[in-house]
């Protein structure tokens, strides 16, 4: 412990960027618009995954044609496309808009939150696949979708709609419509999920995913909660049994099951697998259980805690030009990977830089996501550091969504002024 406290100290002076003087209110404002104004794809209302130039209107254009989606290239899975991961950013941007909504009461928020449901509407809707959560919607025809999802879609899928369910954000209409969706969702795990399907969700052809990323149950300690939160929110929404029943099937062999958490595991699964903690804790009503459940939580919180001060250490080390990196045209890059027949362009060093920056925001996040969280005094300033000095104009990863979830979700919970 008094190592990682001497680490966290140790870096702080490293974090100096342009914006080091703003303060952390002034830089987080820096980091919504560009959030909005760069990542924001308003033709179809959902985020894409990375910048490939600073240029205002050339930012995504490397996203796939309507005729690449649908040929399935590069992937089944948008791998590597900025076509990638919408369903997860739109989850967690209604987080981020319901904790900030609770901190501010500001009105013009439910125009931003009823556009990000819409998106996640849409990868739910467009391929007119009932309960198939796509993981985006190619913004020059608004309809066409990669057919391959995975768990950690739907994860951020559920999470975000349910707390936006239960928002002073969501009006009636929208609420009715958030129970068909994750009804539909709920079935989908009820039909597919099955062991004749290795308990996976398959894609939406109906074929099983090759990767193993759709399977739901018989899985790693940090995904065995994901099954039983999707029927537990479904019944949450709705108070029809059917999900209830299911729920209750899971619940506790899944708690069980998530004890031990590989230490090892990316911040994402961590993120993902405390989001779906997050919303069992809440709706549990054994209390024995439930005291599972927190302690599990507050288990994956010690793990973040460590990896955020890997990552803010692996930071300090890259130079301000490092940070700036813009990923590629992923058409041209050289190297292609064959994942299990699903070939996969290759980012080369901006990788590392669109990883590192989602990764501090995803393991400071997951600090605070427990019931009365605390930071140790150097976590404070190691992470008030962070979202004042981090150069948010001049980065092209997607990780800003989860710097701004945890700014919001520290002024919700008084840590930061």
């Amino acid at each position: 412990m008094r190592e990682t406290k001497l680490l966290l100290l140790a870096l702080l002076p490293l974090f100096c960027g342009q914006t080091q003087a703003l303060g952390n209110a002034e830089n987080i404002d820096q980091a919504w618009h560009v959030v909005w104004s760069r990542f924001y794809l308003p033709k179809v209302q959902t985020f894409g995954d990375y910048l490939s130039s600073y240029e205002k209107g050339k930012e995504q254009a490397h996203l796939p044609t309507a005729e690449e989606v649908r040929r399935q290239y590069p992937n089944p899975c948008g791998y590597s496309t900025g076509m990638e991961d919408g369903a997860i950013l739109g989850g967690a941007m209604l987080s981020v808009l319901c904790d900030r909504f609770a901190v501010t009461n500001d009105e013009s928020l439910r125009e931003n939150a009823a556009n990000v449901f819409a998106g996640l509407k849409r990868c739910v809707t467009a391929h007119g696949v009932k309960g198939f959560v796509a993981r985006n919607v190619c913004p020059e025809d608004g309809r066409s979708t990669y057919i391959n999802s995975s768990r950690d879609q739907v994860t951020h899928f559920v999470h975000g709609l349910w707390q936006y369910y239960h928002s002073p954000l969501c009006d009636e209409v929208t609420k009715q419509q958030i129970r068909v969706i994750l009804a539909d969702v709920a079935e989908r795990m009820i039909e597919f999920v099955t062991p004749e399907n290795d308990f996976d969700f398959c894609r939406a052809d109906g074929m099983r995913c090759p990767l193993g990323i759709c399977r739901m149950w018989k899985v790693q300690a940090h995904e065995a909660a994901r099954l039983p939160m999707i029927y537990a929110a479904a019944w949450d929404v709705t108070k029809n049994e059917r999900y209830r029943v299911e729920w209750r099937k899971y619940a506790a062999e899944a708690i069980a099951q998530s004890a031990s958490p590989v230490e090892n595991k990316p911040a994402y699964a961590l993120l993902q697998m405390q989001c779906s903690l997050e919303l069992l804790h809440e709706l549990e009503p054994d209390s024995a259980l439930k005291a599972q459940i927190h302690t599990h939580m507050l288990h994956v919180r010690d793990l973040a805690a460590k990896r955020f001060t890997s990552v803010l250490a692996q930071i300090a080390k890259k130079s301000p030009e490092e940070m700036k990196m813009l990923g590629p045209d992923w058409r041209t890059v050289p190297e292609w990977k064959n994942q299990k027949g699903y070939p996969n362009p290759q980012w080369g060093p901006f990788r590392e830089i669109w990883h590192l920056t989602r990764e501090a925001g995803e393991s400071a996040l997951i600090l605070l996501m427990i019931d009365s969280p605390k930071l140790t005094t150097e976590q404070q300033a190691a992470l008030q550091n962070l979202l004042g000095s981090f150069d948010y104009l001049h980065n092209a990863s997607c990780g800003l969504v989860y710097h701004l979830a945890t700014y919001w979700k520290a002024r919700r919970h008084h840590l930061i002024p």
